[in-house]
């Protein structure tokens, strides 16, 4: 290689280009075009001595340059050269100067200007027709001015406004782990190779349906990412050469535009149907492309953000066929040099998914292959994530072109090895299982350890002989009172001895029992209780006056006549021993209706999780100390509860006072010296808060259940429980599937990336994570979970609809049902699965299950409310409460009084974790362009009830950045409180921005700064201290 005359033919390129002269000054702030003249050029050629080891961290560091384009040419080259006449040329173009199309004409005028320089004559080119500043005038002439609704780009503007309405913010992937603030930019890329066959194919199909081979791929993506979890809009980016002129082909510049193609596969069409929507939306895409994809955004102005692509997040670019090898660009032809291209890896992942294909043909011109990458972003993806989606893709492309009759829901893109894993292999979970209930379980450790201590509950402690007297004697009255088998007897019992005394006689009597909180609108205790049918309802004589009259028989254990029945009754066992089928407790929760729904839960489903959640748990051994923090009359605490007594364990029993107090309970914790406890995150954070969590750490493991909990919080409760030698596990598990079907240790590793599993499935349970058709979908793509096996409940009582809407047929068992849990979640490649939330309206609050349509149909029937929508909104804490935005009946009903008077309305029908914490008043809800609600647009109810005046500056700084944010925007005034790019703000504005700030302020502001504190208030709180060093622009005028 010829160093000195490579040098002179890339200076002479240069040259030839102005696009590789032009550096971008600003003045006052804006930034305009400089081309520069050959003669001018400070530019030279790096030759580098590298080992051949050095080689790739040379090139690397080579492609990572960053260009500083006020005053450097956006072209650098280096040759590093290894030894024994081998080296490597790289050549960084900006994009703002250059495409992949420009790497054509590039590479001929390089090669064309060493063949001269090494005979050393100048190249002897035809002059280029136009130069790039001549095209951007062009271009500014064609699409005309903005102002003019007649002109082009008045029209083009227009149509992809309507194309692109109501189009989701954020494309919905199949992520590894949650979206950071700001995007890094690496990414994992993995080749992409379609064998022959399935090239042909795709060829001969794109021939028959009159569509183009970049059309069929463009489906196929858009299919894929629909199986995937992306749903049925799916906008895909594609980058277009842009040169619509002849005259430019020869050009080095970016000229390349993006064009948005947004594919709609409502209505599950066949695929045939989905090329025909592909090529129509493409075709008019292709018609109004002269739009750069920048000023678009600027003009349809979406929601912005660093972490992201704005309008799209999924790229798909098909190479050019001349031009496909296996390194997308084109060959240097240099005289006397032998050379081949040599690929780098994408320096960068600009999008969530990038997929780049080319068509490879043979000798003879036939299809001989796809060959390309596939890039995925390291911020939201792991490595093999890209594998996964390159074997996806050329599943569907498989399927797809062998029928294209195949409708979007029947393209499978699960292999076999992962049907293998998700449907058989981690749901392999058999576990031999004691053939006895709960209560023989305890009978069988009150005979072992009959003095052992079973309960402490206010001070007392009960011993497990006491405790089996008590239920004995209770068992023997409620067979007495004509109890059974498959009756249901409600407990409306003081938490503590009481309560586990009433569950085991109920037991005991072969009944079932229905938990009843005293603290219940009547109304409510009446529907449970005559729902259910219950025999009769146990509680005390000071509660027996406030729970409702009615058929269902009320009973005070401590009346004296009572009291006296039970204690003359023996105490001896009963004798009855309930089959595995029979009901062991029905149990009430929110109900979408409008009206709670029972839930009946077998004896043979409780004894599985008490058999099999102790093993997993680790929660064995006689004397172990557990500790009981929620209320009996929800499932929450059975984990301890049933546990405890099944394993011979210690229940200690906290006062509902104690449990919401930190000392109290910290101070239980350490002197009672207890080994076990479950929580609920929410209630677990708010004993800590304002103090070390481990200070609420039993002495061996704690368990979570009821709820999602916030990672940050998670994080420090797991480090604090490695640094105690303490374990964490995560337990779920709806009501319907008994108590929970899922559970797995967490450490440090597996909250660190954000996702937190919630486990693998308990024993003789399987989990099935499926799409809307009930077919499992592949690793790391969301679906709906379904519970099969043991841990289902028998179904809902008296609803035999609402049952065989939820518990369905299981396809993959041989005819047992499985329960439809209106969650979300997928696999992780682990096994375990990740909770993603709800698939429905159903929200969870402080661990309690609410179903808002519950509670609106409640404040619905308010004389004063027309219309009712809750949801659970987190506040600036990050705690979830429930929002109620009612719209009255008129408009005279609005007063300040109604939020208040509503609540009050709520709180006397609903228990109190399902009263609003906040009511909003509006005239209108708001409704998407197809006239659905439009939940994104509900307004904060801080914010809506603040909603006035706009808040004017407080000080200097406040009052200097108002003005900066008014002169670039347009606008007349600003308030500290509203936000940049609401306004209209964009990138390039921001770029104006900050330089306004630095003259207006004297301080250096990033333009991410403003996408972090898009805010006057954020930023000024944000603003450094220091004086900016940078000096002030002034006029630098030549001499004419």
């Amino acid at each position: 290689m010829d160093t000195v005359a490579l040098d002179a033919a890339l200076q002479d390129v240069i040259g030839r280009h102005e696009s590789l002269r032009t550096v971008f000054p600003t003045q006052e702030g804006e930034p305009y075009q400089r081309i520069l003249e050959p003669a001018d050029l400070d530019w030279r050629l790096e030759v580098e001595r590298v080992g051949a080891s050095d080689v790739d961290a040379a090139v690397a560091r080579a492609t990572q340059h960053a260009f500083d384009l006020s005053v450097e040419v956006p072209v650098r080259a280096w040759l590093f050269d290894s030894g024994a006449d081998e080296g490597v040329l790289v050549l960084v173009v900006h994009h703002i100067a250059g495409d992949g199309w420009s790497m054509g004409p590039l590479s001929r005028d390089l090669s064309a200007a060493y063949a001269a320089r090494i005979r050393g004559v100048a190249p002897a080119w035809e002059p280029l027709p136009v130069q790039y500043a001549d095209y951007t005038l062009w271009q500014r002439e064609l699409l005309g001015d903005e102002g003019d609704p007649e002109s082009l780009l008045a029209a083009q503007i227009g149509y992809w406004r309507q194309a692109l309405a109501g189009m989701s913010d954020e494309l919905a992937l199949p992520h590894d782990r949650p979206r950071p603030q700001v995007a890094s930019h690496r990414g994992f890329s993995v080749p992409l190779q379609v064998p022959a066959e399935v090239h042909q194919r795709l060829v001969d199909l794109a021939r028959v349906e009159g569509v183009t081979p970049f059309m069929v791929l463009h489906g196929a993506v858009a299919v894929l990412l629909s199986r995937v979890g992306a749903g049925d809009d799916v906008p895909i980016g594609s980058a277009i050469a842009g040169r619509t002129d002849g005259a430019v082909d020869d050009l080095v510049g970016c000229f390349v535009n993006t064009l948005v193609i947004r594919t709609d596969l409502s209505g599950d069409p066949e695929f045939r149907q989905v090329l025909s929507r592909v090529r129509e939306t493409t075709l008019s895409g292709l018609a109004h492309q002269d739009v750069p994809f920048e000023r678009l955004v600027e003009e349809l102005a979406p929601a912005r953000s660093r972490a992201r692509h704005p309008l799209f997040q999924v790229v798909l670019t098909m190479l050019n066929p001349a031009s496909t090898t296996q390194t997308g660009v084109d060959v240097l032809d240099l005289t006397g040099v032998e050379a081949q291209a040599v690929f780098a890896g994408k320096p960068a992942a600009k999008f969530d998914l990038d997929v780049l294909v080319g068509e490879v043909f043979d000798g003879e011109g036939r299809p001989a292959g796809l060959r390309g990458s596939v890039t995925v972003a390291a911020d939201l993806f792991d490595a093999d994530a890209a594998e996964r989606f390159a074997g996806w893709l050329g599943r569907v492309l498989d399927v797809v072109t062998r029928s294209a009759e195949v409708r979007v829901h029947a393209v499978d893109v699960l292999g076999e090895t992962e049907r293998t894993s998700v449907v058989s292999a981690w749901n392999d979970t058999s576990a031999a299982v004691p053939d006895e209930s709960v209560t023989a379980l305890f009978e069988r450790r009150v005979a072992a350890s009959p003095d052992a201590v079973a309960v402490v509950a206010d001070g007392v402690e009960l011993t497990y002989r006491e405790l089996d007297a008590a239920a004995n004697r209770l068992g023997h009255y409620l067979r007495q009172q004509g109890v059974g088998a498959e009756s249901v007897v409600g407990l409306c019992l003081p938490r503590g001895v009481e309560m586990i005394t009433g569950i085991l006689g109920v037991w005991k009597a072969g009944a079932a029992y229905l938990p009843v909180d005293a603290t219940l609108p009547v109304d409510r205790i009446a529907f449970m209780a005559a729902d259910s049918k219950a025999t009769m309802l146990l509680g005390t004589e000071d509660v027996i006056g406030d729970l409702p009259a009615g058929r269902v028989r009320l009973v005070a254990i401590d009346s004296p006549l009572v009291e006296m029945m039970i204690n003359a009754s023996p105490d001896t066992p009963v004798g009855v021993t309930p089959n595995a089928g029979n009901l062991a407790y029905v149990i009430y929760t929110s109900g979408s209706t409008g009206t709670p729904k029972g839930v009946a839960v077998t004896h043979g489903s409780l004894t599985n999780y008490v058999s099999s959640v102790s093993d997993r748990l680790e929660w064995t051994g006689q004397d172990a100390r557990y500790a009981l923090l929620q209320a009996q009359v929800t499932d929450l605490g059975n984990t301890v509860v049933f546990i405890s007594l099944a394993t011979g364990g210690q229940l200690h029993i906290l006062d509902e006072r104690a449990v919401v107090d930190p000392a109290a309970v910290s101070r239980y914790l350490a002197e009672h010296r207890i080994d076990y406890v479950k929580a609920v995150p929410s209630h677990l954070a708010a004993l800590s808060s304002g103090s070390d969590v481990a200070g609420v750490l039993p002495a061996r493991s704690l368990v979570l259940g009821g709820e999602a909990a916030p990672i940050a919080w998670l994080r420090e409760l797991v480090a604090a429980a490695d640094q105690n030698g303490r374990k964490v596990f995560n337990h779920y598990g709806p009501t319907e599937t008994t108590i929970g079907v899922a559970t797995t240790q967490l450490t440090a590793d597996a909250v660190e990336g954000g996702v937190v599993p919630v486990g693998s499935p308990i024993g003789n349970t399987r989990l099935y994570v499926l799409d809307d058709g009930l077919r499992p979908v592949p690793v790391g793509v969301p679906g709906e979970l379904y519970v099969a096996g043991a841990g289902v409940a028998r179904g809902y009582v008296r609803q035999a609809g609402l049952t065989g809407a939820r518990f369905v047929a299981c396809p993959f068992g041989s005819g047992e049902r499985m329960y439809r849990t209106g969650d979300r979640a997928k696999w992780t490649a682990g096994g375990n699965v990740v909770f993603l939330g709800r698939a429905d309206e159903q929200v969870k609050i402080r661990g309690f299950r609410i179903e808002p349509g519950e509670i609106e149909t409640v404040l619905q029937t308010h004389p004063a409310v027309a219309q009712a929508v809750v949801v659970a909104r987190e506040d600036s804490t990050g705690d979830r409460r429930l929002v109620a935005y009612v719209v009255p009946d008129e408009p005279e009903d609005a007063d300040g009084e109604l939020p208040t008077s509503l609540r009050k309305y709520a709180a006397q029908r609903l228990p109190d974790y399902m009263v609003p914490a906040a009511v909003v008043v509006l005239l209108e809800l708001p409704l998407t362009p197809n006239g659905k609600l439009d939940r994104k647009a509900l307004p904060a109810p801080d914010a809506a009830v603040a909603a006035g005046p706009r808040r004017e500056p407080a000080n200097r700084t406040e009052e200097l950045l108002c003005g900066a944010f008014a002169q670039v925007l347009g606008l007349d005034s600003v308030g500290v409180d509203d936000n940049f790019f609401d306004l209209g703000g964009h990138s390039l504005l921001a770029v104006r921005l900050t330089s306004r700030i630095r003259s207006a302020l004297g301080v250096e502001v990033e333009v991410r700064e403003l996408f972090d504190a898009p805010t006057v208030a954020e930023l000024a709180g944000a603003l450094p201290t220091t004086k900016s060093e940078r000096p002030a622009l002034r006029p630098m005028r030549r001499d004419s």
